[in-house]
């Protein structure tokens, strides 16, 4: 009180008159109401003085200003007063900082998870990027049935054991796969206008967009024995397992395509070269938006580990796995594993061996040296003068040889390895190429005499000189009559000799239609279900049972048509017998003498017939004939391909994908399958959750810290009740000492805030030693973002002002008089 007076008037009232000869600089007695004494009395003067400022305050003069006390000093006040008690301020701020300690921890964890999460979606969205077919079927059902399990329509007891449907559930999502076309030219242009516009949904959605086409990459090298190979895996193994094994792969491969259609079968390429086992070897790079061949996003998940990144279309690039490793097909496609030690690890792999590691290594140098000649596709076909027919080169060695020489040399520029960060590359080949490669090899392929040749005539096949089957759908029948008789002409005796046996063992409409009709009178559906089941357990080899519920499940009309068509083929294959049988002792000339007989009096429709059941068609299609020679439309892409970062640039592309179709018919409409999203559709959405259900647990513990600094506080009132009475005897406000209470609470609340932040911080490094060592993923790291940080220290304070504000009223109300008594 001695130092305040130096500033301040102070009035202490006492009985102890030592105190205040010591203290005092002014002493006034006073006994029963009555003052007794004044040790410095006020003048005359100073009496009017004061009397006179008194009148003008009264009349409406300038007021004194009320004593109070700044904020300053009230923090100052509480900053001493939790000096005095450190232990306990300490000890209130360390609880108080831990549930700031909690949440700073989860989101330090979320934080670094959700980066890591963001990371894998990039890199995962860059295996499975958002790719639309030209041609799309459907596999949602079917996946939706394997990645589930078989359905059961009855309810029953839990008492016995019951059979549920899993056979027919497939079966049935196979049958009803569903397929369309669409319409990628327009689609193209319209994802380029879009890519043009910075500120398109699409293009702040995507990381980039590849157009594949329908090429078949003809690369050829010379292996260690000098052979020319064609470089392709595929082709290899499957020569290797029909060698060594006996199994046709090439079958299974045409069949799983012929089954479900390109895009599932290129999805589930890029799910197998997940664990390293593609058997894909030559694959495009995606290029940048920018017009640079390589995209960022390959240049931010690999690393280059020598050489340089290809930029013409000539160049190419090698792709290691994390080990510096390249597996022995890729090395025996690359030439560089010979035929001999193939050969060896299939035989000790068949017989069940060991295999000895021969621990093989190839220089940087070495394997940027290795040879590779692009062929065209056209380039392969030569017009025969003599055949009148396109002949394949590649059939001989001296014809390969000469492609080879003259092809296009591809040089390896660079070889890559996958960040180490990196957990799912993009890439499941082995050499990377460019999309301009792609491009020349089209551009060049399309002055091609062969493509001329075809496109000249679409009717027939230029490599066989056989019509094509689907074009005989679109000739009339008198144009099928005239070919007919042409055919025929066009036979040697032996051929129209076999010819009339083959028109003679063709059943008219009438017989197939009197045989069927009698063979169905009668039948009822279950004679018709019982004749099926025999004839289908007989040919397909299958379990009675499992035929039956197939053709149980068949609607009365689908039977009928079933039956009807064993039935024909039935009547067709004995007719032809009995014919047969009855022309076998029939000499050649006679049988050319009847046909000469027969044919004038041909109807246009019988010759139709004739036709469709008795000529030669090729194999191949126009289409296949097209893509064979490599004549493909740059503005017509086979897919579309868009890369998004995450799967909510995903959902934004499936938006934008949506507004194409609303203007367009339903022929028009882009159709496409999202593979990914049926897989993982729900992880963003649980991570979150996740993270909410963690915060609204610490945050418990936040409000319980709250809580108790609010008592602790209180406590501090109750012991500093002398201190408030004095501060009131001095002139100090109910609002002055309610601040001073609220600055101690802001500092607690600031110092278990920074507290927290700081123990945070320090927590994470040994949180990340442990999780990098337990997951072994490096980039999966705990970060505490500073503007949290700051955000937590002022919710911390935030939170300590409100827990302090009914403490500081009760400090405020304290009557100043009782307070003083108080000891």
């Amino acid at each position: 009180l001695k130092n305040i007076s130096k500033d301040r008037l102070i009035v202490m009232v006492t009985h102890n008159p030592e105190l205040a000869e010591q203290y005092s600089s002014r002493i006034i007695r006073i006994l029963d109401g009555k003052l007794t004494d004044d040790s410095m009395p006020l003048t005359e003067k100073e009496y009017n003085e004061e009397k006179k400022a008194d009148n003008a305050e009264n009349t409406g003069g300038k007021k004194q200003k009320k004593p109070s006390m700044s904020f300053g000093t009230s923090f100052s006040l509480s900053l001493k007063n939790l000096f005095t008690k450190k232990g306990r301020t300490m000890l209130t701020s360390f609880a108080g900082s831990i549930g700031i300690i909690g949440i700073a921890l989860v989101l330090s964890i979320s934080q670094g998870f959700n980066a890591y999460i963001n990371t894998v979606q990039e890199e995962t969205l860059s295996s499975y990027p958002l790719s639309i077919q030209k041609t799309n079927t459907d596999l949602s059902e079917l996946m939706k049935t394997f990645m589930g399990s078989a359905t059961s329509d009855s309810e029953h007891e839990k008492d016995a054991v019951y059979k549920k449907s899993a056979i027919y559930d497939m079966i049935d999502a196979l049958n009803n796969m569903e397929s369309s076309e669409n319409d990628l030219k327009s689609f193209k242009s319209y994802v380029e206008s879009e890519m043009d516009n910075s500120e398109s949904k699409l293009y702040n959605a995507v990381n980039g967009v590849q157009y594949s086409y329908d090429l078949n990459l003809l690369i050829y090298t010379k292996n260690t024995e000098n052979t020319i190979i064609h470089s392709d895996t595929q082709e290899l193994m499957q020569e290797v397992i029909m060698e060594h094994m006996g199994i046709d792969m090439q079958a299974m491969t045409d069949a799983s395509n012929s089954m479900l259609g390109e895009s599932a079968t290129s999805m589930m390429t890029s799910m197998s070269s997940m664990n390293g086992s593609s058997m894909i070897l030559w694959q495009e790079l995606l290029p940048s938006e920018d017009g640079s061949p390589v995209n960022d996003l390959l240049r931010k998940q690999y690393d280059l580990v020598y050489g340089s990144w290809p930029e013409n279309y000539d160049e190419i690039v090698l792709v290691l796995d994390e080990n510096n490793e390249l597996d022995d097909m890729t090395l025996y496609a690359l030439g560089l594993e010979p035929k001999e030690d193939v050969d060896k690890i299939m035989e000790a792999a068949v017989n069940g061996k060991e295999l000895e590691n021969d621990n093989k290594t190839w220089s940087y140098e070495d394997i940027c040296s290795i040879d590779f000649r692009t062929i065209l596709n056209s380039d392969c076909y030569r017009y025969d003068e003599s055949s009148g027919l396109y002949t394949d080169l590649c059939d001989t060695d001296t014809g390969l040889q000469y492609l080879y020489d003259n092809g296009l040399k591809l040089k390896i520029t660079g070889i890559i390895r996958p960040d180490e960060n990196t957990s799912a590359p993009m890439l499941s080949g082995s050499i990377g190429y460019t999309d301009r490669l792609t491009q020349y090899i089209i551009e060049q392929s399309s002055e091609s005499d062969a493509i001329a040749a075809q496109l000249a005539d679409k009717n027939t096949d230029i490599f066989t000189g056989l019509p094509f089957k689907e074009s005989s759908a679109d000739i009339n029948d008198s144009d099928k009559k005239t070919a007919f008789l042409e055919y025929i002409d066009s036979l040697d005796d032996a051929g129209k000799a076999e010819a009339y046996i083959q028109m003679m063992s063709i059943p008219s409409d009438e017989q197939l239609e009197a045989s069927v009709q009698q063979a169905l009178s009668g039948m009822s559906r279950k004679d018709m279900e019982d004749t099926m089941i025999q004839g289908m357990t007989q040919q397909m080899s299958m379990n009675e049972d499992d035929i039956q519920s197939y053709i149980s499940s068949m609607s009365d009309d689908e039977i009928r048509d079933t039956f009807t068509q064993m039935v024909q083929n039935q009547v067709k294959a004995q007719y032809a017998q009995q014919v047969q049988q009855q022309m076998a002792s029939m000499q050649p000339q006679e049988l050319i003498a009847a046909l000469n007989q027969m044919l004038p009096s041909l109807s246009e429709q019988q010759c139709a017939v004739y036709y469709d059941e008795m000529m030669d068609f090729s194999d191949s299609t126009y289409e296949k004939n097209l893509k064979a020679l490599g004549n493909i439309d740059l503005d017509d892409p086979s897919a579309v391909n868009l890369y998004a970062a995450t799967f909510e640039d995903k959902d934004t592309i499936e938006d934008v994908i949506a507004d194409y179709n609303k203007d367009k018919d339903e022929l028009s409409q882009i159709q496409y399958t999202d593979y990914v999203g049926l897989m993982m559709s729900s992880v963003t959405k649980i991570i979150n959750t996740i993270t909410y259900v963690l915060i609204a647990f610490v945050a418990i513990s936040l409000i319980v810290s709250s809580i108790m600094i609010g008592v602790i506080t209180l406590i501090s009132v109750q012991e500093r009740t002398k201190e408030i009475g004095i501060l009131r005897a001095i002139g100090a406000s109910k609002r002055d000492v309610s601040s001073m209470f609220n600055a101690e609470t802001i500092i607690i609340g600031f110092t278990s805030g920074l507290l927290g932040v700081i123990v945070t911080y320090l927590l994470c490094i040994p949180i990340n030693i442990i999780v990098h060592n337990l997951t072994g993923i490096n980039n999966l790291s705990a970060v505490f973002p500073v503007p949290a940080a700051v955000i937590l220290i002022a919710i911390s304070v935030f939170l300590t002002l409100i827990a302090g504000f009914i403490p500081s009223k009760s400090a405020a109300k304290k009557d100043p008089v009782v307070a003083l008594r108080s000891e």
